[in-house]
C-alpha cells in the first residue's frame, strides 16, 4: 500500500514488494527490539511517537538494501511510508482480530477442581 500511495517509494516488479516486506519483517523481528530498547528514553518523553521514526529508518534501510529494485527517496518518505504501514496493519489487526489479548486474572481463592491456591491473585494467560 505504502508503494503506491507514497510518491517517493518506487519499485519495478510487484515481486520487489513481496522481497521488501519480507526484509522489512526480518528487520522489524531482529533490529526493531533492539532500538526500541536503545532509544527507550526518546520513547518516553515523545509517549511513543518515536517508534514511528524507528519504522521510518528500518523502512529507509531496506531500501538502502534494495536500491535497484525497491527504492525510498529520502527519510521523509520513509517515515510517511512506515506511517501507511502502521494504519493498515492497524486496521487488518483490527478486521481480523489478531489484536486481543487472552488473560484473565482470578482473585484468591482457589480454582474449580484444584487444591487451594497460594496466598495471591492467580494470573492465567
Amino acid at each position: 500500500m505504502a508503494g503506491y500511495l507514497v510518491p517517493g517509494i518506487t519499485h519495478q516488479r510487484p515481486m520487489d514488494l513481496f522481497v521488501a516486506s519480507l526484509l522489512l519483517g526480518i528487520c522489524n523481528a531482529v533490529l526493531r527490539p533492539i532500538l526500541m530498547l536503545l532509544t527507550l528514553p526518546l520513547l518516553i518523553f515523545t509517549l511513543g511517537l518515536f517508534r514511528f521514526v524507528i519504522n521510518g529508518l528500518l523502512l529507509y534501510l531496506v531500501g538502502f538494501v534494495l536500491q535497484p529494485q525497491f527504492k525510498v527517496n529520502g527519510f521523509w518518505d520513509a517515515f510517511w511510508g512506515a506511517l501507511v504501514i502502521s494504519l493498515v496493519s492497524s486496521v487488518l489487526n483490527v478486521l481480523t482480530g489478531t489484536n486481543r489479548v487472552r488473560a484473565s486474572v482470578q482473585r484468591g481463592g482457589r480454582r474449580p477442581g484444584s487444591e487451594p491456591a497460594g496466598r495471591g491473585p492467580v494470573i492465567d494467560v
